[in-house]
C-alpha cells in the first residue's frame, strides 16, 4: 500500500527513516509523479478498434459465412478488388462505445445446415471474449441479426470483372 504525503511525494510502507538508513539510496527513495503508472493518464478506444475485433472474431466461427447485409457486401466484394483495396473487417458491425463499457449489433450470414442458435451462441462467445480480453471494457450486449442463408449451389456475390 502507498500513500501520498502532504508534500505530494509517494513513500512505500518501509522508508528510509524505518530502515534506520539515511541520505539517498540509490534508484530508491522517493517516487516522483504521484501514484501508479496505471493511474496517470486516460486511456480511450475508438469504435472502429472494437468494430475490428469483433468482426475478426465473429469470423471465427464456424458457421458464419459472411459479415452484413446483402448490399453491404456487394459493395464490400467490389471495393475489395479496387487495387489497394482490403478487405472490411467492419463489416456488418456496429458499436457504442463508452468509457467501460461497450454495446455491439452484428449481422451474419450463415451457411446452410448449421444450426442457426448455436452460431450465434458460439458469436456472441467469441466476440464478448475477444473483446474484453483485448480492451478491457465490459460488453454489455451482442445483438445478432441473421439476414441470410449461404446455399451450397449458390455463387458468391461478387460481381464479376470486366477487365480481362
Amino acid at each position: 500500500m502507498t500513500d501520498m504525503t502532504e508534500g505530494g511525494s509517494v513513500r512505500g510502507p518501509d522508508t528510509e527513516k524505518d530502515r534506520g538508513e539515511s541520505g539517498s539510496h540509490r534508484g530508491q527513495g522517493t517516487r516522483r509523479g504521484g501514484g501508479a503508472p496505471a493511474d496517470r493518464g486516460r486511456t480511450t478506444i475508438a469504435d472502429g478498434v472494437v468494430e475490428k475485433i469483433a468482426g475478426l472474431a465473429a469470423r471465427d466461427v464456424v458457421g458464419v459465412h459472411a459479415m452484413g447485409s446483402g448490399i453491404s457486401r456487394t459493395f464490400g466484394a467490389m471495393r475489395d478488388r479496387v487495387p489497394g483495396g482490403s478487405k472490411s473487417a467492419t463489416r456488418g458491425v456496429k458499436v457504442e462505445v463508452g468509457e467501460v463499457q461497450t454495446a455491439l449489433d452484428l449481422e451474419i450470414v450463415v451457411d446452410y445446415g448449421v444450426s442457426i442458435a448455436d452460431v450465434a451462441r458460439d458469436v456472441r462467445e467469441n466476440v464478448i471474449a475477444a473483446v474484453e480480453r483485448m480492451t478491457g471494457l465490459e460488453v454489455v450486449e451482442v445483438d445478432i441479426a441473421v439476414s441470410d442463408v449461404k446455399l451450397p449451389d449458390e455463387e458468391e456475390d461478387e460481381p464479376e470483372s470486366r477487365l480481362q
